[in-house]
């Protein structure tokens, strides 16, 4: 029997003849032995991070100036053709030892990683969580001899599953609970139960999208041995309905030693049998029971009567993702939502966080706002956790300050999910010729359900009878924008216009007075007008682009500019019952790149019929001073108002998120002056603290806190 430590790796040696290192540039002869692996967890068998064995002692390569070219030739040392990608941060977890390598820098034709330029063996100013890896093209090199056969079998475990052991469970889904199975190239195997924890089963949970582990009813599988031993005669033999009763265990695996905050079971060390191997489990098969979590159990339970529950707010949750159990972390502070600063961000903490959301353990654990920016306050930074906690609260972590983090740092996760069978298809372009009846209509989904099955949808299907020229469709896609309000602006350039009617014949053509215009002795009077500046950020991970194409756009001669939406934003002003009291609209008069963040380009301008959008991490700001830029209040009274502006409203772009598209504003106008303040996204504040704005009562005085 082998043992295999928490390094799992696949191992090549190449030799070169010895000679002097360089301090920079390196030869392929410069050291016999040296040997280049993959190692980490969760991974295949081609890619992992990057281990280069020199001087006797393994090590890893830092990820600075790292490149494809740099890929493209460690892939080659290992054994394929070629580099599909590469990863930074210490995706596949982080090393131990020395970094051996730093700043490497390959121009693509060099045979050797050891003929780029580098800072020169051990030289190097990063920590393992720089740590590069490497993906590999699953294609082997013609003729590649792997000169250490036993060590290059791969020793890992890359997939694992439950089977039930009912054969009638094996149709219901998730599967919870059932005989722990690895997969050891195209078969399934078991993991013998000598010495088997429940500290083991909380990995395998983890692993399989469940939060935790449950007890196991150990009776009902005594009785299933016992029955499997029992020979009956053949006339007597009852129907198998037990997989334990049909197939004679093949194990792989046995005396795994987790410690529980291990995020994938290939951390935990663990021995293999050995192939043609006459060793035999002195047990059983191991049996593995996962906890439900409320992320799943409440999705599947949607649809049914459930009691009814008083439950408690959540501190946590995840945004921008494109999938349940992704996103960017936020955390309620203070009875405000925030991000966390990716500054020591790794698994243990992501896995905190999953757990805690009801998935299991964390597939990755993200940094650079990969999953978009937030907005407001960053409330974490630096947070350690051991993996065992029960909430991101019980970690270690710092306060933050405004000089430690921004928003292009918030950290995000990638949780695993149990496999539900749930397999959305593009179907835009799918022929409906042959479709025999409508199942669903009037489907109202608020994104967080599994399945369409799960959304709000009518009792009796309302197309029945209609053909297939009513099929719903769709475009799937990895990746959406998120257009985000930027309140403190609209708060800090608010205020009162009473503008002459002879200047607002253009605006009255674009529908953006009160209906009470039209009444308007033309050209003499005045409007009053609730003007404000607008800058809207997309802090997704897509750029925002109009949904009709160039050839429909509609040329507005009066303000000399193509309309690509024809409405962009809603402006309500609202009483505290939510009932208008005065409304205006926004036609996208250009959409366009006004500013962009730091290394960030300008790509969509409005000059010369150019190309409309917003790209991600910049924004497009309509100025006070521009048309329609305001609310028509000259027939509102005064009183206390909620201000409210909504992007996207009638949801003609797809984006990541639609609960930030929404800003409101307490208002209180005296019929002279008005004051604008408390603006806030929809999402922003704790549900406790919206039914306190709700329930604003206004101001007895001017004197605004």
């Amino acid at each position: 029997m082998l043992h295999l430590s928490a390094s799992l790796w696949i191992l090549l040696t190449v030799c070169w003849a010895q000679q002097t290192p360089l301090p920079t540039t390196h030869s392929p002869n410069q050291n016999r032995g040296i040997k280049f692996r993959l190692a980490g967890y969760p991974r295949k068998h081609n890619e992992g991070r990057v281990e280069v064995f020199y001087n006797q002692e393994w090590g890893t390569i830092c990820d600075d100036d790292f490149t494809m070219e740099n890929a493209h030739i460690l892939c080659r040392h290992l054994g394929f053709t070629e580099a599909t990608g590469w990863t930074h941060s210490a995706k596949y977890g982080k090393g131990v030892g020395r970094i051996w390598l730093d700043n490497v820098i390959c121009s693509g034709s060099e045979k050797s990683i050891t003929d780029c330029n580098s800072r020169g063996w051990g030289n190097s100013d990063c920590t393992h969580e720089e740590d590069a890896g490497v993906i590999c093209k699953d294609e082997r090199i013609p003729g590649f001899i792997e000169p250490n056969t036993i060590e290059t079998e791969q020793r890992q475990v890359e997939e694992i599953r439950l089977r039930p052991a009912v054969s009638g469970a094996k149709n219901r889904l998730p599967v919870a609970e059932g005989i722990l199975e690895v997969k050891h190239k195209d078969s399934w195997e078991q993991v013998c139960d000598a010495g088997w924890t429940v500290k083991n089963s909380r990995v395998v949970c983890g692993m399989l999208g469940f939060p935790s582990d449950k007890k196991l009813n150990k009776n009902f599988y005594k009785r299933i041995k016992k029955q499997a031993a029992v020979k009956r005669p053949p006339k007597v033999a009852l129907k198998p309905r037990l997989y334990l009763e049909r197939q004679k265990p093949a194990f792989r695996l046995h005396s795994v030693q987790c410690t529980g905050s291990e995020v994938h079971l290939s951390l935990c060390p663990m021995d293999f049998y050995k192939v043609n191997s006459s060793s035999t489990c002195d047990g059983s098969p191991v049996v593995v029971s996962c906890s439900m979590g409320h992320a799943i159990s409440s999705s599947l339970l949607s649809n049914k009567k459930k009691k009814v529950t008083v439950q408690r707010e959540e501190t946590i949750r995840l945004k921008g993702g494109s999938r349940p159990g992704e996103g960017r972390v936020e955390i309620l502070k203070n009875g405000q939502w925030g991000t966390v600063c990716d500054d020591r961000w790794d698994l243990q903490a992501a896995s905190v966080v999953c757990r805690e959301l009801g998935f299991g353990s964390a597939k990755e654990a993200l940094t650079g706002a990969r999953m978009g920016q937030g907005m407001g306050p960053i409330h974490m930074n630096e947070v350690r956790c051991t993996g065992l906690e029960s909430s991101i609260w019980d970690c270690q972590y710092k306060n933050i300050t405004e000089e430690d983090c921004k928003h292009t740092e918030d950290a995000a996760v990638k949780c695993n999910s149990p496999y539900m069978g749930y397999e959305r298809t593009e179907t835009w372009y799918w022929d409906a010729s042959n479709v025999t009846q409508m199942v669903l209509s009037g489907v109202r989904c608020s994104g967080n359900e599994m399945s369409l099955q799960q959304c709000t949808h009518h009792g009796t299907v309302s197309c029945k009878n209609t053909g297939t020229r009513h099929a719903a469709g769709v475009i799937c896609s990895e990746t959406a924008s998120d257009l985000v309000l930027h309140a403190a602006l609209v708060q800090e350039t608010a205020y009162i216009e009473d503008r002459p009617l002879h200047m607002l014949y253009c605006a009255a053509e674009e529908n953006c007075l009160s209906s009470s215009a039209r009444n308007a002795n033309w050209p003499y009077g005045h409007r009053r007008l609730l003007r404000f500046s607008s800058q809207i950020h997309n802090n997704g991970r897509a750029d925002f682009r109009p949904k009709a194409g160039r050839h429909s756009w509609v040329w507005h001669e009066c303000h000399g500019h193509y309309h690509s939406m024809d409405i962009f934003t809603h402006y309500d002003l609202l009483t505290s019952n939510g009932t208008k009291v005065a409304e205006g609209h926004k036609a996208s008069f250009c959409l366009e790149d006004s500013d962009c963040q730091e290394l960030v380009s300008k790509r969509y301008e409005c000059a010369n019929f150019g190309e409309q959008g917003i790209t991600v991490g910049c924004w497009d700001l309509y100025r006070h001073d521009i048309d329609c830029q305001w609310i028509d209040i000259t027939d509102v009274k005064p009183g206390n108002y909620i201000l409210q502006v909504v992007i996207n409203p009638n949801y003609e772009v797809a984006e990541s998120d639609f609960t930030n598209n929404a800003m409101k504003c307490n208002c209180k106008y005296d019929g002279h002056r008005i004051w604008i303040h408390n603006c806030h996204l929809g999402d922003a504040f704790s549900e406790e603290a919206n039914k306190q704005f709700e329930q604003y009562r206004g101001q007895l005085n001017n004197q605004i806190i």
